[in-house]
């Protein structure tokens, strides 16, 4: 059922760059990249809690692993280098040995901690303003199935195959607004005793 990488996102199966992405400032970075276009490390800084020259130091640590790069628009003056990430987003693929697993844990446990907040800021900065449709369309859901691996990997290449067109299109709608997608397939243990 694997339908490959429909979103162009960066694979990362190198337990180094899995290690390199899990730091916070490293991971913000990426995510400011990825959301708002090109920048430098001085336009970063105060968005990724880091000052330009450890902005700049992180930035190049990251180009190292291929997730980001010098923006095609960018100039020639190293002090204004603008920098962009190489794809809309990334997916890791967990390695099987004991250092990959490692590795992906911390960098999920990162994206955990940095997607943990966003509700919050969402339910108390953005909801109370949203225009009524919008406010309809928001909210949550929490289902628990009982399927097997070839199930679950088939909910989530359903789920990929609906959202792809939206996430891979160039031009934004007119009515178009960003929407955050939060997407956690959370398996129990088999005696289920994680209730």
């Amino acid at each position: 059922m694997d339908s490959g990488n429909r979103f162009g996102d960066v694979e990362i199966t190198d337990p180094r760059a899995m290690r390199a992405l899990a730091h916070p400032v490293r991971l913000a970075i990426l995510e400011r990249l990825q959301r708002h276009g090109p920048a430098t490390a001085s336009q970063l800084s105060p968005h990724v809690g880091a000052t330009p020259s450890v902005a700049s130091w992180h930035l190049r640590h990251l180009a190292g692993f291929g997730l980001v790069r010098d923006a095609v628009e960018g100039g020639t003056d190293r002090r204004e280098r603008r920098w962009e990430a190489v794809a809309r987003g990334f997916r890791i693929a967990v390695p099987e040995d004991e250092d990959g697993t490692s590795a992906a844990r911390a960098l999920s446990w990162e994206m955990f901690a940095r997607a943990a907040e966003l509700p919050e800021r969402w339910a108390t900065e953005t909801e109370p303003v949203l225009e009524p449709a919008w406010r309809r369309l928001s909210g949550l859901a929490n289902t628990r199935v009982v399927v097997t691996a070839e199930e679950l990997a088939a909910i989530e290449d359903a789920i990929e195959a609906a959202i792809a067109p939206y996430v891979t299109r160039e031009q934004r709608p007119p009515a178009g607004r960003g929407v955050r997608l939060l997407r956690y397939m959370l398996p129990e243990t088999s005696d289920g005793a994680d209730a």
